[in-house]
């Protein structure tokens, strides 16, 4: 029995929907996911486990996604960023890559594309640990 690494992955999103979505994904890639519906309820999360990733929202009520990417550098907080949204703008898009962002989704995109960029995000440290990709459609919840 090979032991594998805990990895976390916070999922930052008011769509309780996208949430569950994400996070069941995540679960069937053997990845914990964790949820916050803003950006100030993971803020206020003391207690949260390092975060190997972090799939941000861009659009969420109180501070952003963005806003919240730029404070967490601020604080030399490294741990990598993947955006989703629903409403793909041009400037948006350059804002987020300019946070050096490891990734930028629309909501609609393929779970598994998010999965190979949290992947790829954080390295080596699951490369071992037999996670499996699944083939999740999009992140929305199917209608």
């Amino acid at each position: 029995m090979s032991s594998s690494p805990n990895i976390y992955v916070a999922v930052i999103d008011d769509d309780e929907s996208i949430c569950q979505s994400v996070s069941r994904f995540l679960r069937a890639a053997h990845i914990n996911p964790i949820t916050y519906p803003s950006a100030e309820a993971f803020l206020a999360d003391a207690k949260h486990p390092k975060f190997d990733c972090l799939v941000l929202d861009i659009q969420l009520e109180g501070m952003s996604g963005l806003d919240l990417s730029r404070r967490l550098s601020s604080v030399k907080d490294a741990t990598p960023v993947i955006f989703i949204t629903a409403h793909d703008e041009p400037e948006v898009r350059a804002q987020a890559e300019a946070c050096g962002c490891a990734g930028y989704f629309r909501k609609t995109e393929s779970g598994a594309d998010v999965l190979t960029a949290i992947h790829r995000a954080i390295g080596p440290k699951d490369s071992e640990s037999g996670c499996k990709q699944g083939n999740p459609t999009s992140l929305e919840r199917p209608q």
